[in-house]
């Protein structure tokens, strides 16, 4: 049976989660995938496509950044920003995909927008990364029950 209502929340919890709001998708794919409910791949597709959406908010962010470096609401602090876009020199496009990180993750979606990495390849990487760790997260609770 399809429940739109725990897709479309996952969906959205992923969303929000990669983007400047504080949010954790992950504690929500956990549970419904405990529920033994949902399609495992339903699950994984959905939240990775959330997630992968989220952070494209970033990357535009990134490309009008000039504009909002200085509101308050901004993601990233103008020094972490600056380690982004050094840490997206050094690496490039390939940094994209620790874009899940906790910690960095959002400013080298930011940094990406800025550097003007291409929307298709940025969309790639991030998904790739972002639905790596969903697929690790999955395999850890699966591997646990």
């Amino acid at each position: 049976m399809f429940d739109f209502a725990a897709y479309a929340g996952l969906f959205s919890a992923a969303f929000i989660a990669a983007t400047i709001f504080p949010m954790q998708s992950e504690a929500i794919l956990v549970g419904l995938i405990l529920s033994e409910r949902y399609s495992l791949a339903g699950l994984l597709l959905v939240a990775s496509i959330g997630n992968t959406l989220g952070a494209a908010v970033n990357w535009f962010i990134g490309r009008g950044v000039e504009r909002f470096r200085d509101r308050r609401w901004f993601p990233v602090t103008p020094e972490k920003l600056e380690r982004a876009q050094i840490w997206y020199q050094k690496y490039g496009k390939w940094s994209l995909l620790l874009s899940w990180l906790p910690i960095g993750g959002d400013a080298v979606t930011v940094a990406a927008g800025v550097m003007k990495e291409p929307l298709p390849i940025f969309l790639i990487l991030v998904f790739i990364g972002k639905a790596s760790r969903y697929l690790a997260l999955a395999s850890a609770t699966l591997s646990v029950i």
